[in-house]
């Protein structure tokens, strides 16, 4: 029992991923640091909620509804909400309110609650109205381009865009991965030498500031409840 994540790629540009949870018998996960920001629909005992979560630059625990189930949009590096800045979402969030099991309120607008096969649907609707938009230049960059602007007009970009640095979006991506081979049984040496950490004790600090589990707990799936999908059952 615990959390029961899965996850699938998105065709959109505007979307990381999408992903389901049901939570049974547990109080609280680890959360895990990430660099997208999303919206959470979940329902419990016939009521329903909405959210806007934010970046995150750390782990650490939070409760858990028991009982619930999630449906979660992550979006990609460089898109925004109009009515609120990423920046203002960096570890935090945003009730929504008069959130229904049909519908929630977003930027002034009653819009339909998605389900997870038809989440790209509404964010082309928002996207369509101008409620979530994005910065080409990030797009580009994260793509391999490089922008005939300064790095110093990047960064400052970047920042804007999504409330992190560059280095700090490259760090939280690369311990996230990290994980991921570890819980898939790829050896430690292996995952420092694949992702270019300086030697096993980096990989673990990285790992204990951004994923709140050393390398064992990953291998053998202990350590409780994380809010991360460690099966990597993605499909698109």
């Amino acid at each position: 029992m615990g959390l029961r994540f899965e996850t699938r790629a998105s065709d959109s540009p505007w979307v990381d991923t999408v992903w389901t949870c049901t939570s049974e018998q547990v109080a609280e996960m680890t959360s895990v640091a990430t660099v997208c920001w999303g919206l959470v629909f979940w329902e419990r005992e016939g009521r329903a909620y909405a959210s806007i979560s934010g970046p995150e630059t750390r782990t650490g625990t939070a409760p858990v509804p028991e009982g619930a189930t999630f449906v979660g949009i992550e979006f990609a590096v460089g898109t925004s909400l109009r009515a609120v800045p990423t920046a203002a979402l960096v570890d935090g969030g945003a009730e929504l309110p008069d959130a229904t099991r049909r519908t929630f309120r977003l930027d002034g607008v009653r819009w339909e609650t998605p389900g997870p096969d038809d989440a790209e649907g509404l964010v082309g609707r928002l996207v369509r109205s101008g409620a979530v938009v994005r910065d080409p230049l990030l797009t580009e960059v994260r793509r391999g381009h490089r922008p005939a602007v300064s790095a110093r007009t990047v960064e400052r970009r970047f920042r804007a865009a999504t409330g992190l640095t560059q280095g700090a979006i490259r760090q939280i991506e690369r311990a996230r991965l990290a994980a991921a081979r570890l819980a898939d049984g790829v050896p430690g040496t292996e995952v420092v030498s694949g992702l270019d950490y300086f030697d096993e004790p980096h990989l673990a600090r990285a790992l204990r500031r951004y994923v709140g589990r050393t390398a064992r707990q990953l291998r053998d799936g202990s350590g409780g409840a994380i809010a991360l999908d460690l099966n990597q059952s993605t499909t698109s």
